[in-house]
């Protein structure tokens, strides 16, 4: 028990926890920027996140004796999950297919969009009450909110989905 309360223990669990935080951190991001194609980027945060999982595993190897080594490294590999996640949120990097279905005001979103400067493809379609407006839109990952809420101020009945794409070739990309 003495050892647990001791400051060094702390100190080493508290290390481990930074440690496992920016590792899992680090590889959140990597495997996210493989998903995305980047290989350049993934390939120096696989470096970097390496060489801190190496240091973080080495501490805890070094003294298996102290429990809070080990919850340090656990509570370290979860919040550095979140942590990795929640950056990669917020850089919003790559780009969204976004499609709007309206079922009274198609024609008024498509033109507000295009308004903001971006492509949108109307395609009149069927939906379950009769015909609506299905609205196809690709756009930057960081326009995705603001994009909703613009089709919102038109027609807050309109139904919006989306999913990441990979741009291949051509096309308008608004820059």
């Amino acid at each position: 028990m003495e050892l647990v309360l001791s400051p060094e223990a702390w100190l080493s669990a508290g290390l481990i926890f930074l440690l496992r935080v920016t590792d899992m951190s680090l590889d959140t991001l990597r495997v996210l920027f493989v998903m995305r194609g980047r290989k350049a980027i993934a390939w120096i945060l696989g470096f970097f996140q390496a060489v801190v999982y190496v240091i973080a595993i080495a501490s805890v190897l070094r003294d298996l004796t102290n429990p809070l080594n080990i919850i340090g490294y656990a509570a370290g590999f979860a919040t550095g999950v979140v942590l990795g996640m929640a950056i990669e949120e917020r850089l919003a990097i790559g780009h969204v297919h976004m499609r709007i279905i309206s079922s009274h005001r198609g024609t008024g979103v498509a033109e507000r969009l295009r308004l903001e400067g971006y492509a949108v493809t109307e395609v009149p379609a069927r939906g379950k009450d009769g015909m609506v407006t299905m609205l196809n839109c690709s756009v930057l990952r960081k326009d995705v909110k603001k994009i909703g809420l613009m089709v919102n101020e038109v027609d807050e009945e309109a139904f919006i989905t989306s999913e990441e794409i990979r741009p291949i070739r051509r096309g308008f990309w608004r820059a």
